[in-house]
Order: structure tokens, then C-alpha cells, then sequence
């Protein structure tokens, strides 16, 4: 019979076990969306201004 490794053992390239590297990523994702505040003097795009930036940029690339 072939025994399973056990995931908790399984070590990474990093050296930590797929446990931690998930909270990791977890805790690293939540400092990100913590720290993305919503620009409130930011004003929303009419399709207008979108389009002159399309072209815009379309003329300067």
C-alpha cells in the first residue's frame, strides 16, 4: 500500500507548508483591500470622456 503524505508536512520552495502559505495569502489580501480607500473626489467617466481617451491614447501610441 502507498501511503499519502500528509499536507501538513508537504514543505514548499519557501520552506512553509501549504497551511501557512494560505494564511499568508489571506492576511496579504485583506492589508491590500484595507488599504485600497475609495477615492471619493473622484468623479465618474461619462462615455463621452471615455471615448476622447481612447482616442488619446490610440493617437499618442
Amino acid at each position: 500500500m502507498s501511503e499519502k503524505p500528509d499536507p501538513e508536512q508537504i514543505k514548499g520552495p519557501g520552506g512553509l507548508n501549504m497551511r501557512q502559505l494560505h494564511e499568508l495569502v489571506k492576511q496579504s489580501h485583506a492589508r491590500d483591500q484595507a488599504g485600497r480607500a475609495p477615492n471619493a473626489l473622484k468623479q465618474p467617466q461619462n462615455r463621452w470622456q471615455r471615448l476622447a481617451r481612447y482616442v488619446w491614447d490610440k493617437k499618442r501610441g
